[in-house]
């Protein structure tokens, strides 16, 4: 079992400067306690996401870290110029060292798709041929390709990645046929959402797999190669009273900026997709994982063993948390929860 991080990179009360040195600092701070990864979510016009340019970022992290391995999940791959981003990819794969994972998408948010003049109607089939022009970019010394949205022509690829043939491509997705797609095509899985559904795509992705036989490019540590994983957002403090006071108010700012876009364009209700409640709610279903360290370790235990998984990524930055709390918070979950898993726990495959 492995951990690493996931960052939305939500706007808080810190200029954007300063929130965006103390998020390196953060990252560093999770080297050193054994995090493996770090992926940041591209997302556009939302406080939500304050990186929408995702490769920017993590050519600064790039520079400051040594061992973790970065990526952004995900890429976007409908709003790039595949080009372009062959290329921005490759440099950032020399920049890390490679280190990088290859997180792609076609975006779950219409709303950003739209901004972009993106038909959400066709982002599928644009970001499949993206997917397939960057593969061919990496590992061909000029570039061809005639498909329905994009033509290229004897293109000198003068930038190839550190990896080879290119960095491991990692899929999330929150429904089974994304976890279908994940596993035919041998990627890298990662879901969300409440535990009883999670449990239910994650299963999906292990068959789909096994029937693939082979992961496409397997990473060291991971049974098999592959990554099943879960995406959680974590506050750890002393008790599980102090936890629930930070985590109360930090929960209301991180909702609000997600659900901004729903609520002004829909003029009315979030959609379903954002109904996640309130904290409670979201704790009863397992999406934030809140309490002492004892009660973070029985809830995280207790969801390995549900799902299967063997990653779980986690938000520990989220709302209005400061830095010192969310440093304690993510050095208590390395040392008492992450060091103390059960090995039946931390041997999930």
């Amino acid at each position: 079992m492995k951990f690493g991080l996931f960052d939305h990179v939500d706007r808080n009360n810190l200029t954007l400067a300063q929130q965006f040195d103390e998020r390196i600092e953060c990252v560093k701070h999770a080297e050193q306690l054994g995090f493996c990864n770090y992926h940041v979510a591209e997302h556009h016009a939302t406080p939500l996401n304050m990186v929408p340019v995702p490769s920017v970022f993590l050519a600064a992290l790039a520079r400051e870290t040594k061992t973790i391995r970065l990526g952004a999940l995900t890429y976007l791959l409908p709003l790039y110029s595949p080009l372009c981003l062959i290329e921005e990819l490759s440099m950032l794969d020399h920049l890390c060292h490679g280190r990088l994972d290859l997180g792609v998408g076609r975006g779950v948010s219409a709303f950003e798709l739209n901004y972009h003049n993106v038909d959400v109607k066709t982002s599928r089939e644009v970001f499949q041929e993206v997917l397939e022009i960057l593969k061919k970019g990496f590992t061909s010394e000029h570039l061809n390709h005639e498909g329905k949205h994009y033509t290229y022509k004897n293109v000198p690829m003068e930038l190839k990645p550190f990896q080879k043939p290119y960095p491991p491509v990692w899929y999330p997705s929150s429904n089974s046929d994304g976890a279908r797609f994940a596993g035919t095509n041998g990627y890298h899985y990662v879901t969300l959402g409440p535990t009883s559904e999670a449990v239910e795509r994650i299963a999906v992705f292990r068959e789909a797999l096994k029937a693939r036989g082979t992961v496409e490019l397997p990473l060291a540590g991971f049974t098999g190669g592959a990554v099943a994983g879960i995406n959680r957002k974590v506050l750890v403090a002393d008790t599980d009273a102090e936890a629930l006071k930070l985590a109360e108010p930090a929960f209301q700012m991180w909702y609000k900026h997600l659900t901004k876009l729903a609520r002004e364009n829909a003029g009315g209700p979030v959609d379903a997709i954002h109904e996640i409640g309130n904290l409670r709610k979201s704790m009863d279903e397992g999406v934030f994982i809140v309490g002492s360290p004892e009660t973070v370790r029985r809830e995280v235990e207790a969801q390995i063993k549900a799902m299967n998984c063997n990653y779980m990524g986690i938000a520990f930055h989220f709302g209005a948390l400061n830095m010192a709390e969310v440093k304690r918070s993510m050095t208590l979950f390395a040392q008492e929860v992450m060091a103390k898993l059960p090995k039946q726990a931390a041997a999930a495959e």
